[in-house]
């Protein structure tokens, strides 16, 4: 899922710019693309805040990275210090 925000991220002001050429007329882009485009953005940041807190390791706990034990992979996870 943070792969699909950070394509999102990526590809906003593309879409964005397209959008405004697409329904521009001569004084600029309409109300309600600039509405659009506001909501997006604004529902974009709260999703990254939320995937922010939600992946994050509690305090205390440091990151040990994946490694290869036995012919197993053990995930990346958090350890206390």
């Amino acid at each position: 899922m943070l792969r699909f925000v950070e394509l999102a991220l990526f590809l906003a002001p593309f879409t964005l710019f397209a959008a405004w050429r697409i329904t521009a007329t001569a004084t600029g882009p309409s109300p309600r693309v600039m509405a659009a485009a506001i909501i997006f953005l604004g529902l974009l940041f709260l999703a990254l805040l939320w995937f922010q807190r939600e992946g994050a390791l509690p305090p205390g706990t440091t990151y040990v990275p994946p490694a290869l034990h036995d012919g197993h992979i053990i995930p990346g996870h958090g350890a206390p210090k």
